[in-house]
């Protein structure tokens, strides 16, 4: 949570079958005030049927659900102090921009000045001024999402949930309107719920995450400690690529755990202390980013390494994709930023080249 006071949100034991298959098993969560929290996985884990079940559309099987304090779990939606912002926007079409956003106030009986004055101080928010008088087949993806958005939040709720919000724009309106909604988020201070199955999307948008699979949250935690701590080895293939070796534990100490990897042909090291035993099958993963490509041996005698041939490249700009194939098999990705401007040939396919990487950079996954 954001703040160390009580939460907003109080999720406890929340179940949610329908007939014989469980859709939410059994949930527990907490989300604080003005926090954006995303609730990201697949199709089918769960995720929009507990959204459902905060807006009010769908009541748990088991379990209750409080927002500050008071428990809601058999309210209605009207009642609640939440909103929601739908995948499909369901905008009038019959309705201009300034109807639509303001549909909601006229519906709740508010004088038609102070309707038009709450009208006019969201379409500034959400920079839609001169779009005020369009109908919804004259605008972009962009601009409905925007109408959505300012509807939604124009009867100030204390809760928005978003259902896929940026699902329907292309990549890079998609990327800009990211920034747009945490600006608004910020600016409003209340506290935003979206559900996605966009890993990038949730790691730019987020304070915290809660990756859910099988009507679970397998890990909770903020963008950053999802990402370079994953908890299983879900987490840590859902969230970016990663690479993983299997092995088995040889040695163990407070420093690092040692581990023999027929894929790598030789022993990783991991630092830090881990709760494994010797003898015990365990992966270690490393993220294409901390895996360094080279024509020589590396000196450091504390790297991680192994040599392999180059089996595809991807030149991306920025960046530079490898898969290598090492002597056992396995392909391993790196991804290296080109930092200098050059033309000069570089690593190509099919060239001998070793990989390595610290033994810091790894993650110890038992699960």
């Amino acid at each position: 949570m954001t703040e160390s006071t009580e939460p907003l949100i109080r999720i406890t034991g929340v179940s949610k079958l329908f007939g014989d298959f469980v859709a939410v098993d059994n949930v527990d969560l907490e989300i604080g005030h003005s926090e954006l929290f995303s609730i990201l996985g697949g199709s089918g884990c769960g995720k929009s049927t507990l959204l459902r079940m905060l807006a009010g559309f769908e009541a748990p099987t088991a379990g209750k659900i409080e927002i500050e304090g008071i428990d809601v779990t058999r309210q209605p939606p009207y009642e609640r102090p939440v909103n929601m912002m739908f995948q499909s926007y369901a905008i009038f079409p019959h309705m201009d921009v300034k109807k639509n956003v303001g549909y909601g106030l006229r519906k709740d009986g508010l004088t038609a000045k102070e309707t038009a004055k709450r009208v006019d101080e969201m379409l500034e928010l959400v920079q839609l001024t001169d779009f005020r008088d369009r109908k919804p087949n004259q605008l972009s993806g962009g601009q409905s999402q925007r109408v959505a958005l300012a509807r939604a939040l124009i009867k100030r709720p204390k809760v928005l949930l978003l259902d896929e919000p940026l699902a329907a724009l292309d990549k890079k309106l998609r990327e800009h309107t990211q920034f747009e909604l945490v600006n608004i988020q910020d600016e409003l201070g209340i506290t935003f719920v979206v559900v996605t199955h966009d890993q990038e999307e949730a790691m730019t948008l987020s304070d915290r995450i809660a990756v859910m699979e099988k009507g679970r949250f397998l890990q909770v935690g903020q963008p950053k400690e999802i990402y370079e701590y994953p908890q299983s080895r879900f987490v840590a293939d859902f969230i970016g690529t990663i690479n993983t070796f299997e092995g088995t534990v040889t040695s163990v100490t407070n420093e690092h755990l040692v581990v023999h990897s027929d894929e790598l042909g030789g022993e990783l090291r991991a630092l830090g202390h881990h709760d494994v035993e010797v003898g015990q099958a365990v992966c270690i993963a490393v993220r294409p980013e901390k895996i360094f490509v080279s024509r020589e041996e590396p000196e450091n005698e504390d790297d991680m390494r192994a040599c392999g041939t180059v089996e595809d490249l991807g030149y991306l700009g920025n960046l530079s994709l490898y898969r290598v194939r090492l002597a056992s098999g396995k392909i391993v990705q790196v991804s290296s930023q080109n930092r200098h401007r050059t033309t000069e040939r570089g690593v190509e396919w099919e060239d001998e080249i070793w990989i390595s990487w610290r033994p810091r950079s790894a993650v110890v996954l038992v699960d």
